[in-house]
């Protein structure tokens, strides 16, 4: 039995493989099916390339906001908001309005009257509520509030109570209200954080049409606006 395995083994290699042996690694994949997976080096400058006006996420989350604005059946201030957790994902989006069951149409939407029982502001849902509560997650812990108008002072309770840790806003202009007030010092106390929307665009134009265009590179407009009171047969500005 000794004898079976004395010597090196060798096995003849076919004049076919050879050839493949002599041949370079890299031209092995230059074409054919396997061509698409490994392509040629000196096609890299004629790929296509990735949009580079794309919108930045506390844009889009921003931008969220105002569109979700626009279901605001408040015929002075449309307000809109939404959650984002630590993944980047939307977990609710919210606008101020009454309560479900209560009709838009009996129930009054002024800001002053003689009675306080004929205004608004005792029965309207505001947008950071109604975001938190529309919620598709089992809580908001740790989440974002991206929205259009800083919180008022019960709208400051609602995301305390809900453990939601940042707040992004793009107005202040009741900064010197009682509300507005009161807000900032339960959020200071509570730990929460709170800062003014920062961006490059003043706008963002959603076009219908921008579709059926066979350059999309420019259907975004280099620019969140706030009411812009332009209206537009095929296009909506928020």
């Amino acid at each position: 039995m000794a004898s079976l395995f004395k010597g090196k083994r060798t096995s003849k290699m076919s004049s076919s493989d050879e050839t493949l042996n002599k041949k370079p690694r890299e031209t092995l994949f230059s074409s054919g099916s396997l061509g698409s997976v490994f392509p040629d080096p000196s096609m890299k400058e004629s790929v296509t390339k990735k949009r580079e006006d794309y919108l930045s996420w506390p844009d889009y989350f921003m931008a969220i906001a105002f569109l979700s604005a626009q279901r605001s059946k408040d015929p002075r201030t449309q307000v809109g908001a939404c959650v984002v957790n630590s993944e980047n994902k939307i977990v609710g989006t919210g606008y101020n309005g009454m309560p479900i069951g209560c009709s838009d149409d009996n129930l009054p939407w002024d800001r002053k009257a003689e009675n306080e029982l004929d205004t608004k502001y005792l029965y309207v849902c505001h947008a950071e509520l109604n975001a938190i509560l529309n919620k598709n997650s089992s809580d908001v812990k740790n989440c974002t509030i991206y929205v259009a108008l800083f919180p008022c002072n019960e709208c400051a309770k609602v995301i305390i109570q809900s453990g939601i840790r940042c707040v992004i806003y793009m107005s202040d202009k009741n900064h010197d209200s009682p509300e507005s007030i009161a807000s900032r010092r339960l959020l200071d106390m509570a730990g929460v954080i709170f800062q003014k929307f920062e961006t490059k665009r003043r706008q963002i134009v959603i076009d219908f049409d921008a579709i059926e265009k066979s350059n999309s590179n420019n259907n975004l407009a280099e620019t969140v606006h706030v009411n812009s009171g332009e209206k537009r047969s095929r296009e909506t500005t928020i």
